[in-house]
């Protein structure tokens, strides 16, 4: 199975090598849908690095799930747990005050991670249970109860 690369590479490489084929770089391109520019710059690119040079790089810096420190976090879930009542726009404001800057959609990510994994509910289906144990065995029963049927 071929993968998002793979797929790149291989259009890629297909292009050179039908410009090898051919032996006429303009007919190549415009068959492929190419500019000469685009195949001059693959050309370089794996006689120089080969194979690995063709293979899609990203810019991107890598997005990590909780951006915010331990102190920033602890901050958050105290308040949280202190006045549950406050939203995430107010418990960002209430925060700032003191000197935690962070924003209300960080906080939301921050609590809801506790909210689910940590914190025990009180919900008619929960039982004291956190809310992820209790999908988790939700899954189970669902599993189970399909299962039997099919």
């Amino acid at each position: 199975m071929l993968n998002s690369n793979d797929k790149i590479i291989k259009h890629k490489i297909g292009l050179l090598n039908l410009a090898e084929e051919l032996g006429n770089v303009s007919k190549a391109c415009q068959v492929m849908g190419y500019s000469r520019d685009t195949f001059y710059r693959y050309k370089s690119a794996g006689d120089e690095d080969g194979v690995q040079a063709l293979l899609e790089r990203t810019r991107r810096k890598p997005n990590i799930a909780n951006r915010v420190d331990k102190i920033t976090e602890n901050a958050v879930i105290t308040s949280a747990v202190e006045f549950p009542a406050y939203g995430q726009a107010r418990t960002s404001n209430e925060l700032r005050k003191v000197g935690v800057f962070v924003s209300p959609s960080g906080i939301r990510s921050i609590w809801l991670h506790h909210y689910n994994t940590q914190r025990t509910h009180q919900g008619k289906m929960c039982c004291g249970r956190t809310p992820i144990e209790t999908m988790i065995e939700g899954k189970e029963i669902w599993k189970e109860k399909f299962i039997n049927q099919i």
